[in-house]
């Protein structure tokens, strides 16, 4: 993809953000990044810093001025900035509805107000589904019946950005993720177990009874199927789920990690989980999506779930080096 005006990356110093970044830099774009580097690191975006088709602005989507700066001159925005750990869901729901909901309204609102952008684009999640009756999961299932406060905070997300393209006249993809994992990433399972093991390598702590199963996505394919995408879209509205075609449950996840780091004798203990082995009040235990509509339109992952997992273990392990 390269657009003629400048492109908007809300939260682009982060995980999947900075990642999305060096693909539009490297495809000539002119970015702009938004981060106010609560969870995004410079190092990430530091190769671009004295680019001059990229700009970075420290601000926040909280702050309506933050918000008409970043959308100024742009075509295309990629809304990723949110806080992305779902555990927070139990004990401070308050900051996934300001830091998900209130700053997309903002940020929509900028739009509205002050913008010129064609394309909308809004990175959401396979939480909006919640605990589901149809694997693999396709857009259309319903209802969506969000079991936390993140996932609930995305989907009130998703109905803003519908409500505000409809309305307003501009193009919107909404991208519901399944578990997006590599390099840069600060958080989730795979993170964890690394840095539990570095403290003990003799033994691993697993929230839940290990048998939670998801998909899990590399880093690369995300960005691949969301360049490839969103410029197909057919509606004025469209809705893409993004993952791999397979799962792998949590024990097999913690023996790829301590197979990786070279770790021989570690006992797994399992906390056993509540509401029938989940990690955490609010996990969704089993998530599959299914990905033919991405697939009809010519993309497919290169890694699946444990390829992805495995890569991304040795690129976490070479930086920690």
């Amino acid at each position: 993809m390269k657009s003629t005006g400048k492109v908007l990356v809300t939260g682009g110093a982060g995980f999947i953000g900075s990642h999305l970044v060096d693909a539009l830099m490297r495809q000539n774009s002119a970015v702009r990044v938004l981060d106010n580097l609560s969870s995004g690191n410079l190092k990430n975006i530091n190769q671009w810093l004295n680019n001059r088709n990229f700009e970075f602005q420290k601000g926040d989507l909280l702050n309506q001025e933050n918000c008409e700066n970043a959308v100024e001159n742009c075509e295309v925005i990629f809304h990723l900035a949110a806080n992305p750990e779902v555990r927070l869901s139990s004990t401070a729901p308050n900051v996934h509805f300001d830091q998900n909901v209130v700053a997309t309204f903002n940020l929509l609102e900028a739009v509205r107000r002050f913008g010129k952008a064609n394309f909308f684009i809004f990175t959401s999640s396979s939480t909006v589904y919640g605990d589901v009756t149809q694997i693999p999961t396709p857009e259309d299932y319903a209802p969506l019946e969000p079991i936390s406060v993140y996932g609930a905070s995305k989907l009130a997300s998703e109905a803003l950005v519908m409500a505000y393209a409809n309305t307003y006249g501009f193009n919107a993809v909404i991208y519901r993720f399944a578990n997006i994992v590599g390099p840069r990433s600060k958080h989730g399972v795979i993170y964890d177990f690394i840095k539990k093991l570095r403290y003990n390598p003799y033994e691993l702590e697993i929230l839940g009874d290990g048998t939670q199963a998801k998909s899990y996505l590399y880093v690369d394919d995300c960005i691949d199927a969301m360049l490839f995408s969103y410029a197909k879209a057919k509606r004025f509205v469209e809705v893409f789920n993004l993952g791999s075609e397979d799962r792998i449950n949590v024990t097999t996840i913690a023996s790829i990690v301590t197979e990786e780091m070279g770790l021989r004798k570690v006992q797994f203990r399992f906390t056993g989980g509540i509401d029938g082995g989940r990690g955490w009040k609010g996990d969704v235990k089993h998530m599959l999506l299914a990905i033919e509509k991405l697939k009809s339109i010519g993309w497919k992952p290169k890694l699946n779930s444990a390829e992805a997992v495995r890569k991304t273990v040795k690129e976490m392990l070479k930086d920690l080096k």
